[in-house]
């Protein structure tokens, strides 16, 4: 009874203040909203909206000039250059969405089922995250003493005599692009789905053991179901962040490789911005459409 008095109590005095402001109660939920939306419509729209029109400006090594031309998207649609270099970015894509999934999934069964104790998930957690708190850079040069031609990797498989020689492709090559942005990405795929795995109900458990079915039945039938929606939202962390790296790409394959965002870093080295700019447009629809057939897919809604 005192819960109920004490919520019509705050009820009443915010009709009161309402009252006192002038203000109707469509008009105060808009106007709650006001900041969020000048913050998001200024460092969010307002930036993606320069590009776009950017993109449509003419350019030479002197400066920009405000247009409307479409030379810039068809240059960079109308080239095999930049197919060959969408379908290397999206082979870097999926060979890396389909590791971090496979490794983030059974890092995150493991902490959620198998590590009992509170505890001591967090703190194995944390763990996971201990090399994030340094830089992308930091992490990516790390591997150059392990998989150099004189590295720790090369040395340890000589001496062993496993190989006659240094392995030249472990470093420098499409092989370490994908390994680092395995280390770099596998996080994003382990927390969403280590939240879903962590919300299902234990009882389900029981429930289909009792019905004869095996731990692996368990797994396919119940697990991997109930763990859609967190596996939906690690790939579309993943498979953004891929298609927008190029950093990882230009460090670990030694220039031998290329991706969009290289590309777009490139022309951007050489002020060519409206180009970069189209690059930017091209690559934000075909990312949106991705995330969109992942959304059609699967329903994260139970998870926002």
């Amino acid at each position: 009874m005192a819960t109920i008095a004490s919520s019509q109590a705050e009820q009443q005095s915010e009709q009161i203040s309402r009252r006192r402001i002038g203000c109707p109660a469509w008009a105060a939920s808009y106007l709650q909203a006001t900041p969020l939306i000048l913050i998001l419509g200024f460092f969010f729209i307002l930036p993606i909206a320069m590009i776009a029109v950017v993109s449509f400006w003419d350019y030479d090594f002197a400066g920009l000039y405000p247009a409307f031309l479409t030379m810039n998207y068809t240059d960079t649609l109308g080239s095999w250059v930049t197919w060959k270099t969408y379908l290397n970015t999206l082979k870097f894509t999926v060979i890396v969405w389909g590791l971090t999934l496979f490794i983030g999934f059974w890092v995150a069964y493991f902490l959620a089922f198998h590590v009992r104790r509170t505890t001591t998930q967090m703190i194995l957690f944390l763990v996971c995250t201990v090399p994030f708190m340094t830089s992308n850079i930091i992490r990516m040069i790390s591997w150059i003493p392990v998989l150099g031609r004189n590295g720790l990797v090369n040395s340890a498989l000589v001496q062993m005599g496993i190989v006659p020689q240094p392995i030249e492709w472990l470093l420098y090559s499409d092989f370490a692009v994908v390994l680092a942005m395995v280390h770099l990405y596998t996080l994003f795929m382990v927390t969403p789905i280590f939240n879903t795995l962590m919300r299902i109900d234990r009882s389900l458990f029981e429930a289909a053991r009792d019905a004869g079915a095996s731990g692996w039945q368990i797994l396919w039938n119940v697990v991997l179901p109930l763990a859609k929606p967190g596996m939906a939202i690690g790939t579309i962390f993943v498979v953004t962040l891929v298609m927008a790296d190029f950093s990882t790409v230009q460090v670990m394959s030694g220039g031998q490789s290329a991706s969009v965002a290289l590309m777009m870093k490139n022309q951007m080295s050489l002020l060519q911005y409206p180009a970069a700019a189209a690059s930017a447009v091209v690559l934000l629809v075909v990312v949106l459409l991705m995330v969109a057939a992942i959304l059609r897919i699967v329903d994260i809604r139970k998870e926002l």
